[in-house]
């Protein structure tokens, strides 16, 4: 019994052996195969970092401010020194027309990335892909209801 079984699994493997062709004989090509994987995780790379400056509140906003690229997407993130004013529909906003932003910027160039996370503390935020962070020179908490600026980093 032991003899039919052998010559059955070798008889079917010599079949699928030459049925899959000659490249089924060839050795792997490891090298090849090397080099044609791609790292399935990407390291997070800061491209700007900024402290936050006050304006023209009796509550500062302070921490650091950094734009980071991670997987093919950017993100701003702040660090947990973070601190800034309370508010009403307080938003963070990218600004264009200059390093320092003004207290009002209604009527500026800039971009809102979204609502504030929390008035202190690590926070990241996606900035969505439409939005290129090169065309922006700063990061800004700004209160979108009385048009005015908490505090802003330069990036």
């Amino acid at each position: 019994m032991q003899r039919l079984i052998l010559a059955t699994l070798s008889t079917l493997t010599l079949g699928i052996t030459l049925a899959s062709g000659a490249n089924a004989l060839k050795p792997l090509d490891l090298a090849a195969i090397a080099q044609n994987t791609q790292p399935t995780e990407t390291v997070a790379i800061a491209q700007a970092t900024g402290r936050f400056v006050t304006v023209q509140q009796e509550k500062a906003t302070t921490g650091t401010a950094s734009v980071v690229t991670e997987n093919g997407q950017t993100y701003l993130v702040f660090d947990r020194a973070f601190s800034t004013a309370n508010g009403p529909d307080v938003q963070v906003v990218l600004y264009a027309d200059g390093v320092a932003v003004p207290v009002n910027i209604e009527g500026s160039n800039y971009a809102v990335v979204g609502d504030l996370q929390s008035f202190e503390g690590s926070q990241r935020y996606l900035v969505d892909a439409s939005i290129d962070v090169n065309d922006y020179t700063a990061v800004a908490i700004w209160c979108r209801e009385f048009d005015v600026t908490f505090g802003y980093a330069p990036l």
